[in-house]
């Protein structure tokens, strides 16, 4: 048996300034020669694939991580249903309709898991929610500019729903949209003003088309023109649709991405010293602010939630959370009340088989009086809002009957000559958020309280305008500001600078 000893040599690497690679297989003494190109452009590629893979290690880490944080949010959100409260929230939101939904789907869209989100609300039924008491309209037929496109990117909200509201493996959400527009009615005295209405909403994107009374019968033979000196008839993104499946889609969205909704009531606000805060009229090192909200929830126990920030979204009601936290009751910025209160509104169901057909449109007659059609058989909804000395109490939601007779009936019948042997087949009442200032939204941060943002006021324009201000206040807060609607203009600060934001000809 023989064995045979083989003596391996191994090169020796050398290196040069220039960061090329040298190999010598011979004596120390011998110069060293250039690496082979092949050689060379191997290790290259394998130092490529090794950076490679640790990219690819590190993203998977990362998105181990990410899976990790939404497990984590699912449990968080999950607790308050196994009957953990959540004591603690990044962002409260005080009012879970329509308005509150919004903004909690937003912001919780845009950071999934940077954010913890608690809504509180005192309805979750929604019984007299004035999202679900509403009749859903949708219209760009403004004065301001602010509503005008608010309102056109409502109507791209609902066309693109599934886009923002879709959760994979749940049907698309459907909120009903009927297209047949809006027609508002001017007299002569109005006229001008609805001309000038009418080209604002054009030069923002709006279509529309006026209408004189030749015109109007022409279109809507049904229509009496008695009085009317000039229409305005939308012709795209104007309708009405479901608010109560809206509301639901928001909520529902928001869930699927965390959100938590809270059964109970707000009935106060817990306050924290900042000494490092200075503010005009206040005394240096006496500034508090709102740290946690009191709740009372379904049981009838009181918990608390601390947040980082609070935002007021609670409809006719928030005032009532607003004085709560010293708004209009205090001295300085803290004087000037939140001047919102609820409103009660009527809406009646008449019935008429001779009616307008179809395709009629939602029509508001110069002295406010609306009507629209209902459904398939004939069916029409109707209303008004009453006289400033005629306002109704609201301790209730009842329904005054005589209102349709006096108020609203003899408007319908001289201007839809079939409607004059129309009868009420139902009704109900709802709450309008009124601003009473000037009935328009008040949408942005409170001047005192640097981690208090509102969201409400919208005096019947809220439902329509709810996906815009959703977006609109999570741009200030996770932004710094507006990036696609100004709405500088709505914010409390008009209050102290005494500038109302008035609409002109619209109800």
């Amino acid at each position: 048996m023989f064995s045979t000893f083989i003596k391996i040599k191994f090169p020796k690497v050398y290196r040069s300034s220039c960061n090329c690679r040298y190999v010598h297989e011979g004596s120390p003494n011998e110069p060293p020669r250039p690496e082979n190109p092949f050689k060379r452009t191997l290790r290259i590629l394998g130092n490529d694939m090794k950076s490679a893979k640790r990219s690819v290690e590190s993203f998977i880490s990362k998105v181990q991580s990410a899976r990790e944080a939404a497990e984590k949010a699912q449990k968080l959100n999950s607790a308050y249903r196994d009957g953990i409260f959540p004591e603690h929230s990044d962002i409260a939101i005080i009012g879970g309709g329509a308005m509150g939904s919004s903004i909690a789907y937003w912001l919780k869209q845009r950071a999934p898991n940077a954010l913890t989100i608690t809504v509180i609300e005192k309805d979750p039924s929604y019984a007299e929610s004035s999202t679900a008491l509403s009749v859903g309209g949708l219209r760009q037929q403004f004065s301001l500019e602010e509503n005008i496109k608010m309102s056109l990117f409502g109507a791209d909200f609902l066309r693109n729903i599934k886009q923002y509201l879709g959760i994979e493996g749940h049907d698309a959400p459907d909120v009903c949209f009927t297209p047949f527009g809006y027609l508002l009615l001017a007299t002569e005295k109005g006229a001008q003003q609805l001309e000038e209405n009418s080209n604002l909403q054009k030069k923002f994107g709006a279509r529309n088309e006026l209408l004189t009374p030749v015109k109007l019968k022409e279109k809507f033979p049904w229509i009496n023109t008695d009085g009317i000196a000039l229409g305005c008839h939308g012709l795209e993104n104007e309708g009405w649709f479901d608010p109560w499946s809206l509301l639901c889609a928001f909520k529902r969205k928001a869930m699927s991405l965390g959100v938590e909704y809270v059964d109970g009531e707000a009935v106060g606000f817990e306050f924290k010293k900042m000494t490092d805060i200075l503010m005009d009229g206040v005394e240096p090192g006496t500034y508090e602010t709102v740290d946690k909200v009191l709740v009372k929830t379904k049981e009838g126990e009181l918990r608390t939630v601390k947040f980082a920030i609070v935002i007021i979204a609670a409809g006719p009601f928030s005032a009532k959370v607003a004085r709560m936290a010293r708004i209009g009751t205090e001295e300085g910025l803290l004087s000037i009340p939140l001047p919102v209160e609820p409103r009660k509104r009527y809406v009646y169901t008449i019935n008429c088989k001779d009616g307008p057909g179809l395709n009629t449109p939602l029509l508001i007659d110069p002295s406010g009086t609306y009507f629209r059609r209902e459904g398939l058989t004939g069916n029409y909804i109707c209303g008004r809002s009453p006289l400033p000395e005629d306002e109704p109490p609201v301790d209730n939601l009842d329904v005054d009957y005589d209102f349709f007779d006096k108020n609203i009936w003899p408007t319908l019948a001289s201007r839809v000559p079939a409607f004059e042997c129309v009868k009420v087949t139902n009704a109900w009442g709802g709450y309008y958020e009124y601003n009473t200032y000037d009935e328009n939204g008040i949408v942005g941060p409170h001047p005192y309280y640097t981690n208090m943002y509102i969201a409400t006021g919208f005096s019947g324009h809220g439902i329509q305008q709810s996906p815009a201000v959703g977006r609109a206040v999570m741009e200030m807060i996770l932004d710094g500001g507006f990036e696609t609607i100004d709405l500088s203009r709505m914010s409390f600060d008009r209050f102290i600078t005494h500038s109302p934001l008035l609409e002109r000809n619209i109800f």
